[in-house]
């Protein structure tokens, strides 16, 4: 099945290799005209001043993000702690939030305000509210109505646990050029999670104002083992960083201990890993489509992000297919994914992640809450052929047969 699979997916990969070949000369174009050296690679303690590796790793990822400015650092502890900073810097009491691509990931409920928390924005006085997609796509003419009333726009480029589209930059592009049209004014942050490298543009590239993501996802490529980024318009990136450590210190401030190397060494292998990501989600989507299961994308849609939706028939069988990818991994291989409440989400989650880094999603994993319908989220993996491994393993599993 997936001898016969890959040849037919042969014109697919090829395309994802030449996006690989533009991303890995931009990292690399960046990198030179920035003049890494091996004394970057070494970072600063204490209160982490002059630490010209971390100042050079903003510069580049601004560089790669087609960004005015980004601040990349290891005291981001998520991507949902960067968008929080993010929104807590640009919004001001008696602002409002409308966030057009639905209701925000699950972890950011409580940011918000939607599930009630003292030290949501809705607590400061900041008001909130929501447009769903229309289609799969943006419903511009509600949209149209609130965008004199509002301050910032949110757009969650990937779906969480919704079981929508992911948004590609080309409908990315089009929003941003309507809301612009209309009032210019307005601040459009992108949360960019499982996006990066999947595309050659980028969201800052096409009008967004900030955009931010995880480094345990694609940018870090498994080397990163913690931290973030924000990217966007340098006079918010300013106000982001007095809101991450000190105001009137701001990027000045943060010692990056061991960050450096591992930052600068993830984005360098980013391209490829997310190549080998993108290459594993669309074999699985191909070999699960052909078994009957139904997939989102299916293995010939474009695609805007690493994360593959699959509807199992009942909740055993979505465990079945969980357990064999945790047993298909590199860590924990050994150890059993059992469904249990988790912080920031309402129904209990089974995920299995046999990861380096503990809840790495660049690395090959799956997740999802037990509840009608059955659907799992892949994502990741380091390198395809260990992802193509992984994924034989759990289909001999669904299909009680032996690896």
């Amino acid at each position: 099945m997936i001898n016969k699979a890959e040849k037919e997916l042969s014109p697919i990969f090829e395309e994802i290799d030449d996006i690989c070949l533009k991303n890995s000369k931009k990292v690399i174009d960046a990198f030179h005209k920035y003049n890494i050296s091996e004394s970057d690679l070494k970072g600063t303690n204490g209160y982490g001043y002059n630490d010209e590796g971390r100042d050079k790793i903003d510069k580049i990822f601004a560089e790669i993000l087609d960004a005015e400015d980004a601040i990349v650092r290891n005291q981001f502890i998520s991507g949902s702690h960067a968008i929080t900073i993010a929104l807590q810097a640009i919004l001001r009491p008696g602002d409002t939030l409308l966030a057009i691509s639905g209701t925000p990931y699950d972890t950011l409920r409580e940011v918000i305000g939607i599930i009630p928390n003292n030290s949501s924005l809705l607590s400061y006085g900041i008001k909130y509210k929501e447009i769903d997609l229309l289609n799969n796509d943006f419903d511009y003419k509600k949209i149209e109505k609130e965008l004199k009333k509002v301050n910032v726009i949110h757009i969650q480029r990937s779906r969480g646990y919704s079981l929508r589209d992911s948004i590609t930059i080309d409908k990315l592009e089009k929003v941003i050029k309507f809301i612009k049209k209309i009032n210019k004014n307005i601040i459009i942050f992108v949360d960019n999670c499982y996006c990066e490298f999947v595309e050659e543009k980028t969201p800052c590239l096409v009008g967004a104002d900030l955009c931010a993501g995880s480094l345990i996802k694609n940018l870090g490529a498994g080397i990163a083992s913690n931290g973030a980024y924000i990217a966007g318009r340098k006079d918010l990136i300013d106000l982001c960083a007095d809101r991450l450590t000190v105001p009137g210190e701001g990027r000045n401030v943060g010692p990056s201990d061991n960050a450096n190397k591992m930052f600068l060494q993830g984005l360098y292998f980013a391209p490829s890993v997310v190549s080998s990501a993108l290459k594993t989600s669309i074999l699985t989507s191909k070999l699960l489509e052909d078994l009957g299961y139904k997939v989102s994308p299916r293995y010939y849609e474009p695609r805007a992000d690493i994360v593959e939706l699959i509807y199992f028939n009942n909740k055993e069988e979505l465990i079945k297919y969980a357990c064999a990818i945790q047993a298909g991994g590199a860590i924990d291989s050994h150890v059993v994914p059992v469904e249990a409440p988790m912080p920031g989400y309402d129904d209990n989650i089974i995920m299995a992640s046999p990861s380096f880094t503990q809840g790495s999603s660049i690395e090959l994993s799956c997740d999802g809450p037990l509840k009608e319908p059955y659907v799992l989220f892949q994502q990741g993996s380091l390198t395809y052929e260990y992802g193509k491994l992984t994924i034989e393993n759990a289909i001999n599993e669904i299909n009680n047969k032996n690896a």
